[in-house]
């Protein structure tokens, strides 16, 4: 197949997953936004097309099984990557939806997830493994300000100055600490011991985003609506009142994907309204 060609099936099969997803989850996308999200997977395809050309195994589970903590729990580790033979090198993946320049600024703790993988693929398969690295799912601004213009040069050159993929160094001494980090987690969960980071910390940036903590991580987070740090981070931001205390609890988005939820749910009802 031509890369013309690949593109028309990607834009098929995306709309196949598109109709099965809304059908089985009642959620439907604005026609602008499902466009939006088409590019977004043909800016991939365009960008990594050499790497997907080559993947050998996708998706493939690996699992670390019968750990046990400190306090004699049992627990498994387990992840998904993908596979690729590249060059003669065998490299492993790992798909991240994270900003490329947040995972550059926090390689530490990638690394120290992928390099269980690789200690999983090399000693407990006996595989052979040349190289490790992250594949940042999230578009630059320049490459999604690009797409929504549409202008095929400007795609281009955005795509030429993007890199989605983060080298991870493989470390087999960190592989135990890692576990044990993992061990001491597990531990915590099962004694229900939680503690949500200080206020202080809601209010720094994260390295690599330009964002505040409690933006970036707190909004997306369940635990937000009974978290004392979080509400005390709300107090001091401001709200005055209980409807303004509950726009923090009930932001999930800034107001451009707020609307856009809105119009698809509007689309939505026009739709089966039609049909009725």
């Amino acid at each position: 197949m031509t890369p013309k060609e690949v593109e028309k099936r990607i834009a098929e099969m995306f709309e196949e997953n598109y109709q099965f997803f809304r059908a089985s989850g009642g959620h439907a996308l604005t026609e602008n936004i499902k466009q939006t999200a088409l590019k977004q997977v043909i800016a991939y395809y365009r960008k990594l097309r050499h790497i997907a050309e080559n993947v050998s195994e996708v998706e493939v589970k690996l699992t670390l099984p019968n750990e046990t903590t400190p306090n004699g729990n049992t627990f498994n580790i387990e992840g998904i990557v993908d596979i690729v033979h590249e060059e003669g090198e065998v490299c492993m993946y790992d798909l991240k939806t994270h900003d490329a320049d947040y995972i550059r600024s926090h390689t530490d703790f990638y690394e120290s997830q992928l390099n269980v993988y690789a200690h999983i693929w090399q000693n407990l398969r006996n595989n052979k493994l040349d190289r490790t690295a992250i594949i940042s799912t999230a578009l630059p601004e320049k490459v999604r300000t690009a797409l929504a213009r549409g202008d095929e040069k400007e795609v281009e050159q955005a795509l030429d100055a993007w890199n989605p993929i983060i080298d991870i160094a493989y470390s087999q001494e960190n592989v135990k600490q890692t576990i044990a980090e993992f061990a001491q987690v597990v531990d915590k969960i099962e004694e229900r011991s939680f503690s949500a980071p200080e206020v202080k910390r809601l209010k720094e940036k994260v390295e690599g985003t330009g964002v505040q903590f409690a933006t970036y991580f707190c909004r997306n987070c369940d635990a937000r609506y009974s978290c004392p740090s979080y509400r005390e981070y709300v107090r001091q931001s401001g709200a005055k009142n209980q409807a303004e205390f509950r726009k923090y609890l009930e932001d999930s988005g800034d107001a451009v994907a707020s609307e856009e939820r809105m119009l698809a749910d509007l689309e939505k009802s026009k739709t089966e309204t039609d049909e009725e």
